[in-house]
């Protein structure tokens, strides 16, 4: 049985299409792998962040995208945030921004 996918917010999906080409293309490619194995995939394409969150890398041509996402009952999958790395740091705020909408979520 697969996993579906929800956007905590249409502007969250808005912001991944925005995404330039070879990047959205990884993207749509991991979507896939996910929505197939759940919290089975692994690196590189997935990664812990501890707490129930999770990092999806994808990259392309252009440069290299993060989405942070969570599973929830009835084997579903929360996108809560994405954006395109400006540089090899992750910023803490793109971390806090992921986390607090985690917690809307499972306060619900």
């Amino acid at each position: 049985m697969n996993y579906t996918i929800e956007y905590f917010h249409p502007r969250v999906k808005a912001e991944i299409e925005s995404w330039p080409g070879g990047i959205l293309a990884a993207y749509a490619r991991m979507v896939e792998l996910l929505m197939e194995f759940g919290p089975n995939l692994r690196m590189p394409h997935s990664r812990t962040m501890g707490g129930g969150l999770f990092e999806l890398r994808p990259h392309g041509r252009e440069g290299i995208g993060r989405v942070f996402y969570c599973f929830v009952v009835s084997r579903r999958i929360v996108i809560l945030h994405a954006f395109v790395k400006k540089t090899q740091d992750m910023r803490e705020q793109e971390l806090r921004i992921a986390r607090k909408r985690m917690k809307e979520i499972q306060d619900v």
